[in-house]
């Protein structure tokens, strides 16, 4: 009866050890969910309300996930900083997609909460899920917590939070010969496979020492081709330019938009609605024509490869200039914070700069990226040759990215392009 009653304590005890775990770690890091967390609705995250400066504030419906990266195989705690819980607060909770936990909160718990131990046999980025069963009770969440063995194994967004919920904006750094100078047109193409045209997205197919020129997805109806010079007056806001540092437009497109443009700077701006498509290889030409009198003249022309026919977009007059084409760049980039969670790539191709020697062949990019990148507040970024074709992909939160400053070079297609200048002027 003695060993009967002792086994049934021991299993009992047992039992009860194992329902309460303690943190392996202590929960000393704490992941800000100001910057890393997101709301999921069905099958996708965005950002509403809930999400402020300050965390995660008044939250009773949907699901909160919430990324970290982990740069080798280890083991870690969780838990959260809980606010306004009540005994009747419940959440469900689960890692990595993985069976959910329940946990059952009353008033007098700390606002330090632990959920969990977990192994992490993968490097790469790792997501938990919050629930909150308890709808009727909004709850304020500031602080995801992690224990740890070594704290440089994990990355996220410690600051910048409006930036790292955009994303990490990739480049590509074009490289010339130095012997190839007084450029006066640059070349490029851009193909953007399908599912990656997504809202809030800017694919720059020639960027300049003064200015960009790409396509845009801006909203579900519309989408545009953008090209914008910036003035030699540095500041944001473009009405406070001096009329001797402004740019001027000299001439548009039909159906162009033209203005100024501020807040990176100002310049002028101009964008021509235009409904683009995935799959199609759209072609991109720049001219640069500088004169005596210290003025360059900026010319952005695009071709529609469906009826044949390139479209004038702007030309611009940029005073205190007396330049050829330099620093020649793409890049990738997510202009709508909420949008920064949905993976996208876009393909550049076939990129030549034209002098009085002919056409020149760029074969070779340094891939860069931006300081959300570099501050590792975000680590879904890649580029590289694909195809025999430049490529550029970021967001989404997948695992594997480029190290910046990486080179490379492609093979050399030497077909240089068809253009007649005098049919374009």
């Amino acid at each position: 009866m003695k060993k009967w009653i002792f086994l049934t304590l021991f299993i009992a005890l047992n039992y009860a050890c194992k329902e309460k775990k303690t943190p392996k770690f202590k929960l000393l890091i704490k992941i800000p969910t100001a910057g890393n967390t997101w709301v999921k609705k069905k099958d996708s995250l965005t950002l509403n309300s809930i999400i402020t400066k300050k965390g995660v504030v008044n939250w009773s419906n949907n699901i909160l996930r919430t990324y970290f990266f982990i740069h080798k195989p280890t083991e870690i705690s969780l838990g959260i900083n809980l606010e306004n819980h009540t005994k009747k607060t419940r959440l469900s909770v689960s890692f990595n997609g993985e069976k959910k936990k329940e946990l059952k909160l009353n008033s007098s718990d700390s606002s330090k909460v632990f959920i969990n131990n977990y192994k992490i046999k993968k490097a790469g980025y790792h997501y938990l899920d919050i629930e909150n069963i308890s709808k009727n009770t909004p709850l304020n969440i500031q602080n995801i917590l992690v224990g740890i063995s070594d704290k440089k194994n994990i990355d996220f967004s410690r600051d910048d939070f409006y930036w790292s919920h955009r994303g990490p904006s990739t480049h590509l750094n074009y490289q010339i010969p130095k012997e190839i100078n007084n450029i006066q047109y640059y070349y490029s193409e851009i193909n953007v496979p399908k599912k990656n045209d997504v809202i809030g997205t800017f694919y720059m197919a020639n960027g300049f020492q003064y200015g960009y020129f790409g396509i845009q997805v801006n909203s579900k109806s519309e989408r545009r081709i953008l090209f914008s010079v910036w003035s030699p007056y540095k500041t944001d806001n473009p009405n406070s330019i001096p009329k001797d540092f402004r740019i001027q437009l000299l001439k548009k497109g039909e159906g162009v938009t033209t203005g100024k443009f501020g807040n990176e700077g100002s310049g002028g701006q101009s964008y021509k609605v235009f409904n683009w498509k995935p799959n199609i290889d759209y072609k991109f030409l720049l001219k640069a024509e500088p004169f005596k009198d210290n003025t360059t003249n900026f010319t952005a022309y695009f071709y529609d490869p469906e009826l044949s026919k390139w479209y004038l977009i702007a030309s611009f007059k940029r005073p205190k200039t007396q330049e050829y084409l330099k620093r020649f760049h793409g890049f990738l980039e997510c202009f709508i914070p909420k949008q920064g969670s949905i993976e996208r790539k876009a393909n550049y191709t076939n990129q030549w700069v034209y002098n009085s020697d002919g056409w020149h062949e760029i074969n070779s990019f340094k891939f860069s990226a931006d300081n959300t990148a570099r501050k590792k507040n975000r680590l879904d970024y890649s580029g590289g040759i694909t195809n025999n074709a430049f490529y550029l992909r970021a967001f989404g939160f997948f695992n594997d990215n480029t190290k910046i400053g990486s080179l490379f070079t492609k093979d050399k297609t030497n077909k240089p392009p068809q253009i007649n200048f005098k049919e374009l002027d």
